[in-house]
């Protein structure tokens, strides 16, 4: 087994998709890393396994090559094209999915377990920059601040290797090796999801029931009925908005299938969702033929969805966090994995230029902020705005059914899904008063 290092510039907490797109990207930049993970790879994670275009698009920017070799891999990805949503009323909107990169020959999005996606990026991270079975055990405080760029004896350049000074580095205890051992770092990336420590200890995280959602997941056979183009499913059921039952169709005739609702709803209502769940497939006459021939491959297992529904603090003194840790998953859609890998790329990013700056105060480090949600704000807020669309099943019902019959419309909700200015326009009252007094 590997050495621990004693030090290092930057220190990864997680290596999912967040921790490892932060280090792909540091390694791209020559800056000195370590990735930590308490599990062994391959591993699960409980998920719906959807890989959305932010996700090729993030590959395509380290590696277009990275593409094609997930591409290849038929038995682990499956490529998708398109997403249909069926509104309470059972009305259902096939909506293909759209690109704008003219020169990818590539499904825009992909199905894989998370057991193979997760495997595939960690073997991409430099053999000496990773260290597995090596678990969190406590945080220093934040060191003393760097009060003025140079004011710390740090590396004046990425890459530029690691100076002696231990001034205002933080302390991380681990246990690696059946031992507990301490390790130095000038920076400190949380990247260990929704029970993250950093989040917890540095930021302040509290769970919140009315920004969060609980899950379900199971892995079937036999499921009929999907899409030929493999597109992804979202079954908004009355009885679990604001939420859905999803089916995603999967390699090898298998599929992702699972349950999602929020959190504040699930305690008002006292839902069981797996009773819910069960009596969709039961009772629900679409679904009830789906899964007529169906058998559960897995049991259902359930965690937690932080929502970007809030912006919470992604950064303080010396220290940053990534996807979930972050609560960067889309309000709506539930998508996490391509929020967290461009939260990683612009990690990589700020780091870089507060190691050639010798910063790493709060006010510094809270430009990564800004950086993220210039990014992903926009739509984290058109995603809360849909979340509260389907409190009102009605006005759900109509926009799918309008949508369903006018070309124009699903046109430009096909196109949304790129362009943000376009989805904006659901956030627009006026929108809706539109739809209502336009023809199909």
């Amino acid at each position: 087994m590997k050495s621990l290092p004693e030090r290092t510039d930057v220190l990864v907490v997680g290596a999912g998709p967040a921790g490892a797109t932060t280090s792909l990207f540091l390694e791209q930049k020559g800056i000195d890393h370590l990735v930590i993970d308490q599990s062994e790879y391959p591993r699960d994670k409980i998920c719906g396994d959807a890989l959305s275009g932010k996700v090729i698009d993030v590959l395509a920017r380290l590696d277009p090559r990275l593409v094609n070799e997930m591409e290849a891999l038929t038995g682990e990805f499956l490529p998708c094209y398109g997403i249909t949503f069926v509104a309470p009323n059972g009305t259902d909107l096939s909506i293909p999915f759209r690109t704008k990169v003219a020169d990818r020959l590539t499904a825009a999005g992909f199905i894989s377990p998370r057991l193979d996606f997760d495997a595939f990026l960690v073997s991409k991270i430099h053999p000496e920059r990773l260290r597995t079975s090596c678990k969190l055990i406590s945080l220093s405080k934040p060191g003393a601040i760097a009060s003025a760029p140079g004011a710390e004896s740090m590396a004046s350049a990425p890459g530029a290797g690691s100076a002696s000074t231990t001034a205002g580095e933080h302390q991380v205890t681990v246990e690696y090796q059946g031992e507990q051992r301490t390790i130095r770092a000038r920076y400190v990336v949380g990247c260990e999801g929704e029970r993250s420590l950093v989040a917890k200890e540095w930021a302040g995280y509290v769970k919140n029931k009315n920004h969060y959602c609980a899950a379900l997941r199971a892995y079937y056979t036999g499921v009929t009925g999907c899409h030929a183009d493999n597109y992804i499913e979202l079954h908004f059921l009355k009885d679990i908005l604001p939420g859905y039952l999803w089916i995603f169709p999967m390699s090898n005739g298998r599929f992702n299938v699972g349950i999602g609702m929020a959190s504040h709803r699930i305690a008002q209502r006292k839902v069981n969702l797996k009773a819910a769940f069960e009596k969709a497939i039961r009772e629900i006459p679409a679904l009830r033929e789906r899964f007529a021939q169906a058998q559960p491959l897995t049991p259902l297992q359930g965690w937690g969805l932080p929502l970007g529904s809030k912006r919470f603090p992604l950064s303080g003194e010396g220290f940053l966090l990534v996807g979930d840790s972050g609560s960067l998953i889309d309000p709506f859609t539930g998508e996490g994995i391509g929020n967290a890998m461009k939260a990683g790329y612009h990690a990589a990013e700020h780091l870089a230029l507060s190691l050639q700056n010798g910063r790493r105060d709060t006010a510094w480090m809270r430009s990564y902020d800004q950086r993220v949600y210039r990014d992903l704000g926009g739509e984290l807020q058109i995603g809360k705005t849909l979340q509260k669309l389907t409190n009102y099943p009605r006005l759900f019902d109509f926009v799918v059914g309008k949508a369903a019959r006018n070309r124009e419309l699903r046109n430009l909700i096909s196109s949304m899904f790129d362009d943000i200015s376009l989805r904006n326009r659901l956030r627009n009252p006026f929108f809706y008063l539109r739809l209502l007094l336009s023809r199909d």
